[in-house]
């Protein structure tokens, strides 16, 4: 008879281990590719073999450095990441204190009217100096009034293209139908070249086969080899081409195109029931931004309440 003695201590996670676990859990949420983009900063400033009982608040300051000089919305974002890490290891019993109780959100400074004019969307999506892929991007973002995560998660089989729609992947890893207009109706077929499998848009270049930088295969076309385009690499193409449009310079981000989209239809006439079926937001309290038409409208009324104004007769 052998007696087999019971551990008396919990055997320590590797961070790698842990941090797959966590993402294994996002397999068909739109957010994993935004996760994974934070946690890749993680293991590179400790390693991967640092047991995640050894997360600082240091380690975490470390990683959050990344992002300093960003956007009030991107360090929330990440810091966000590693909050929701931390909670899903300290469940497991792997981490019992918390690394991030030293960081704090920052404010985000709000912007009355982020709608972007329809006269510059229109020479943006038109302009022949960016490449199909992103105009086509652009303009179903536009169309669809969708989240740019789900556009993004698109593969080839989830568009009906005889009925102008795709099934994306919501939020909780629901499917819901979204629509787009004749533009895109148009161009997909171009970017798609034939192709029946694999990611709707692509990245520039071959996708790794092997390392911890390589995509899991529904990420790779099986055509050509090439990734899924990810939500960093297309939030900085569109910033950085839309500044050709913007006056202040600043340029715009991908979700100013769902906002955009939304705006607009408010300012046609469409109702925020009518609105919250295009957007599929869960509550229609959300959709009081969008009702709020902005500047756009604000300009013509003020035009032509003006009765100093005189029009000069022909």
């Amino acid at each position: 008879m052998s007696v087999i003695p019971l551990p008396t201590a919990r055997r320590p996670v590797a961070l790698v281990v842990a941090v797959d676990a966590f993402l294994d859990r996002l397999h068909n949420d739109p957010t994993r590719a935004s996760y994974t983009e934070t946690l890749r900063r993680l293991r590179e400033t400790t390693g991967d073999q640092l047991p995640v009982a050894a997360l600082t608040p240091e380690i975490y300051e470390q990683t959050m450095a990344r992002w300093d000089q960003g956007a009030a919305n991107t360090w929330n974002k990440h810091l966000s990441t590693l909050t929701s890490f931390t909670a899903y290891c300290r469940r497991q019993d792997w981490l019992t204190t918390d690394p991030g109780r030293q960081l704090e959100r920052r404010k985000v400074t709000q912007t009355r009217d982020k709608a972007i004019p329809r006269a510059r969307l229109d020479r943006l999506f038109t302009d022949d100096r960016h490449p199909l892929r992103e105009r086509i991007l652009w303009r179903m973002l536009y169309e669809t009034c969708a989240r740019a995560e789900e556009i993004l998660g698109l593969d080839v089989p989830d568009l009906d293209m005889e009925f102008r729609r795709a099934l994306i992947t919501e939020k909780g890893g629901d499917r819901a139908y979204v629509h787009w207009e004749t533009p895109t109706a148009r161009l997909l077929p171009r970017l798609l070249a034939g192709r029946t499998a694999g990611p709707v848009f692509l990245a520039d270049r071959r996708a790794p086969a092997t390392g911890r930088r390589a995509p899991a295969l529904g990420d790779i076309c099986p055509d050509t080899g090439r990734g899924r385009l990810s939500y960093p690499r297309a939030e900085y193409l569109f910033k950085h081409a839309s500044k050709l449009h913007d006056p202040h310079g600043i340029g715009y981000t991908l979700h100013q195109l769902r906002h955009s989209g939304l705006t607009h239809l408010a300012a046609k006439g469409r109702s925020a029931a009518e609105l919250q079926a295009k957007s599929r937001h869960r509550r229609l309290a959300t959709l009081g931004i969008y009702v709020r038409l902005g500047e756009e409208t604000s300009a013509p009324i003020t035009a032509e309440n003006d009765e100093h104004h005189r029009r000069h007769r022909r």
